[in-house]
C-alpha cells in the first residue's frame, strides 16, 4: 500500500493476457501495451491485408443496400443516407489503392 492509500502496482509473473511466463513489465490501464508480450501485443495490431479486407466487406454491404433501395418509394432522406454511405466506402476503397508512404511502389 502506496502512502496515498493506494495498492502498490506488483509486476505479474507472466503476460497478462496469454500467461506466457516472463517480466513483461507493470499492467497499467492506460497504456494498452503494458504488462503484455510481444506476441500479444503484435497480435493486437491488425495487419493492412486485414484492414483491407474489412474495408473491402464493408463497401460490399453498403452498395448492397443501395442496390436494393426502390428509388420510387425512397425518401430524400433514405436516399441522402445510401449515396453518403457509398461515397464513404468508395472514399475507404480508393485509400486502400493510394501508395502508402514509405514503401516504393
Amino acid at each position: 500500500m502506496t502512502a496515498t492509500g493506494h495498492a502498490a502496482a506488483v509486476p505479474a509473473p507472466g503476460c497478462a493476457l496469454c500467461a506466457t511466463p516472463g517480466s513483461f513489465g507493470h499492467r497499467d490501464l492506460a497504456e494498452p501495451g503494458s504488462g503484455l508480450c510481444p506476441a500479444c501485443i503484435a497480435a493486437g495490431k491488425p495487419t493492412r491485408e486485414g484492414l483491407e479486407r474489412a474495408v473491402v466487406i464493408v463497401a460490399g454491404q453498403t452498395l448492397a443496400g443501395a442496390e436494393s433501395l426502390d428509388l420510387a418509394t425512397a425518401t430524400p432522406e433514405e436516399l441522402a443516407y445510401r449515396l453518403g454511405a457509398v461515397k464513404r466506402s468508395l472514399r475507404s476503397v480508393l485509400h486502400l489503392l493510394a501508395p502508402v508512404e514509405g514503401e516504393g511502389r
